[in-house]
């Protein structure tokens, strides 16, 4: 079955949802043993959070790249999510989605939230036909985010690490059986209708 072309599949509960960020060994150590980020690290500087796994893989290189060395599961809940897809812009101009161009930049300007939706991965890292949500925070969504949504905070380095020695390996159903099981995240079918055409 195909997937639909923009969905937010994630690892989630009744009340919340995980999403990834990876971080140096300064920010992302303490964030995890801590459960909340460091005072170092900057609520007035947008922070993107990926729903997506094997797009945070992606984007770290495994958690090998600098600076994104400390991979962290955050857990958040769903009415935070949810606020903040409500109240996102999209990242960039779409015809026939935004009345004009000068109308999208005073939305993205105002807006505490914006979305990116890239293409999902597979377990080379690949691009998929179907696309995944980035989601980035700042301003009031940035603070929201750090000080009240935060349920828990994991360093999932060490697995993600074994995953991608399963997939260098080609033990591929070891490498999946590890991976967080993503489901289509339920939201509403016109709660999205903002962020895509």
């Amino acid at each position: 079955m195909t997937e639909p072309k923009h969905q937010i599949r994630a690892l989630h509960t009744d009340s919340t949802v995980t999403v990834y960020q990876a971080y140096s060994p300064e920010i992302g150590l303490a964030a995890a043993r801590d459960g909340r980020f460091p005072a170092v690290w900057q609520r007035d500087r947008m922070t993107w959070i990926k729903p997506s796994f094997l797009w945070m893989m992606y984007r770290s290189g495994w958690g090998t790249k600098e600076g994104q060395e400390h991979v962290l599961a955050v857990e958040i809940t769903r009415e935070g999510f949810e606020w903040a897809l409500r109240h996102a812009c999209l990242s960039h101009y779409e015809r026939g989605l935004h009345t004009d161009r000068n109308a999208w930049r005073r939305q993205l300007k105002r807006a505490p939230a914006r979305v990116q939706w890239d293409p999902e991965r597979d377990l080379y890292l690949q691009p998929l036909p179907h696309r995944s949500l980035q989601l980035g925070l700042a301003g009031e969504a940035a603070h929201l985010y750090a000080d009240e949504w935060i349920v828990s905070i994991t360093d999932v380095t060490a697995p993600a690490r074994m995953i991608h020695a399963h997939v260098q390996d080609g033990e591929l159903d070891a490498a999946q059986q590890l991976l967080p099981h993503e489901r289509p995240y339920p939201v509403r079918d016109d709660a999205l209708t903002h962020l895509h055409r």
